[in-house]
């Protein structure tokens, strides 16, 4: 089971989600709920959505592209 929170830019226009899972683990989709990212919070790691090591901490937020 996962709980999903919408992120949203200044117009209230949703650009994303976070589903975190019952372990804490966290995966990022776009508007269009394609996977772009995720967090690991045991080994305290974000990677993108092709598995590729972004940083350690929580860094999903920082993954979606900037709406202007």
């Amino acid at each position: 089971m996962s709980n999903r929170q919408t992120l949203r830019d200044a117009q209230y226009k949703a650009i994303g989600y976070i589903e975190t899972d019952n372990d804490g683990a966290q995966v990022l989709l776009d508007a269009h709920y394609r996977r772009v990212g995720q967090y690991d919070p045991r080994a305290n790691v974000t990677t993108d959505e092709h598995y590729r090591r972004v940083g350690e901490g929580n860094l999903l937020v920082s993954l979606l592209p900037i709406q202007r």
